[in-house]
């Protein structure tokens, strides 16, 4: 199976990714376009969706990605927190670290490869653009993702529990990038650029 990328630019990405976040009931809130081009603007970032075909020849967008650089000198208050809770796990310094911030798989889509071919898609992105590592936050409650993750070779660096509710617990992971990891990739992708 060939799985179908688009790779957005920023305000076309930020309408796409404002689009499909309203199929996931999971998401207490939903991003907001305007919300997307603010975190992103003014840093390197990656917006991905893929897409698959349907029996009435249409195609629907069922997964996606969103990724930007991470450093540690963030003066954004979530990002600033970010940087100092993962510190003594995650070395800033002298290294660039691409932080997944946002993504996911529509239910009637999961478990066919769309996720391992967005990550692998970003992981190549990443690589060529000189990234170190990969970091994402998940919660402990979201099993399935947590699954995926441990699949795509992501290591856990932190665990924060939530006393009052463990499944609230959050989970940082991470993934060192090598160029030879590029071999490894399994899936096919075709992937277009959309610029304006």
């Amino acid at each position: 199976m060939e799985y179908h990328i688009t790779q957005y630019d920023l305000e076309q990405g930020a309408l796409e990714i404002q689009y499909i976040e309203e199929f996931f009931g999971e998401f207490p809130r939903k991003k907001t376009a305007a919300e997307i081009v603010r975190r992103l603007s003014g840093r390197r970032h990656l917006i991905l969706l893929a897409s698959a075909a349907l029996p009435d020849d249409g195609v629907v967008p069922v997964s996606f990605k969103v990724a930007h650089e991470i450093t540690h000198g963030e003066t954004e208050p979530k990002l600033a927190d970010i940087v100092h809770r993962l510190s003594d796990n995650i070395q800033f310094a002298g290294r660039r670290i691409l932080y997944t911030w946002i993504g996911g798989t529509r239910r009637d889509w999961r478990g066919q490869g769309f996720f391992r071919a967005l990550t692998e898609q970003q992981e190549s992105w990443a690589i060529e653009q000189g990234f170190d590592e990969i970091v994402v936050k998940t919660k402990n409650k979201f099993y399935e993702m947590r699954g995926t993750l441990d699949h795509l070779r992501f290591e856990v660096v932190k665990y924060e529990r939530n006393n009052a509710d463990n499944a609230e617990s959050k989970v940082y992971l991470s993934k060192k990038l090598l160029p030879e990891m590029v071999r490894r990739h399994r899936s096919a992708r075709s992937v277009v650029e959309i610029r304006n």
